[in-house]
């Protein structure tokens, strides 16, 4: 299987050009399209003030932040965890040109845009002219949405990987192993312990009614 990483990052602002910082990033293994358990999360000091408009979005002050690592302290194990594989994000285009800032600064290379998956162009191509946010996206497919009061990285990357499954027809391409490793765990597909079957007997009374209503129909199929 072909390993890649969902990620998103949150930030004091719209535009590193500008001088805003990445204050949190956050990252989802992915093996095959389907997320492996392990993850990366890292809150970061933007060594800069946190501005109300942001706060308002993501709810990271500047006191979350204060006794965070700087970018330069977690670039080297940001770059391991993003390994060479594809790298995958919501309005990509937004987080790799805040990362690319980010290492620029610290003397790192760029990320190389060959490995880029958008998955904002990836829904506008299948649903044109509907809306296509993340949330738009988790209420379509029916992912729950009731811990996403503020834009958390982790969290959006937990809600992203759901919906990409949806995307890219994962559920179907990993059914069969899901389907055994869900048996071996003796979960259902919604991850709960199945309910035990229990027969159902209609009594003398249920039988007549349902022959009464069928000896009216007419033409009936069979």
């Amino acid at each position: 299987m072909k390993r890649g990483v969902l990620f998103d990052t949150e930030t004091t602002g719209l535009d590193p050009l500008t001088g805003d910082r990445v204050i949190e990033v956050a990252g989802i293994e992915l093996d095959g399209d389907l997320p492996t358990g392990k993850s990366f999360h890292r809150l970061i000091n933007p060594e800069r003030d946190v501005p109300e408009d942001a706060v308002r979005v993501h709810g990271i002050t500047s006191d979350h932040l204060r006794d965070a690592p700087r970018f330069e302290e977690i670039a080297d194990e940001l770059l391991d965890f993003l390994g060479d594989g594809p790298l995958i994000a919501h309005n990509a285009a937004f987080d790799f040109a805040f990362l690319d800032a980010e290492f620029t600064r610290v003397g790192r290379e760029p990320l190389d845009r060959a490995r880029m998956v958008d998955t904002l162009a990836i829904a506008r191509a299948r649903f044109p002219g509907l809306p296509n946010s993340l949330d738009a996206l988790c209420r379509r497919f029916a992912i729950d949405l009731s811990e996403r009061t503020t834009h958390n990285a982790l969290l959006d990357c937990r809600l992203l990987a759901e919906v990409y499954v949806e995307l890219t027809g994962g559920r179907q391409r990993g059914l069969d192993l899901g389907a055994a490793q869900i048996t071996r765990a003796g979960l259902d597909y919604a991850g709960r312990k199945p309910r035990t079957p229990r027969r159902i007997e209609p009594d003398a009374e249920a039988l007549a009614a349902h022959a009464d209503f069928v000896a009216k129909l007419k033409n009936p199929l069979w």
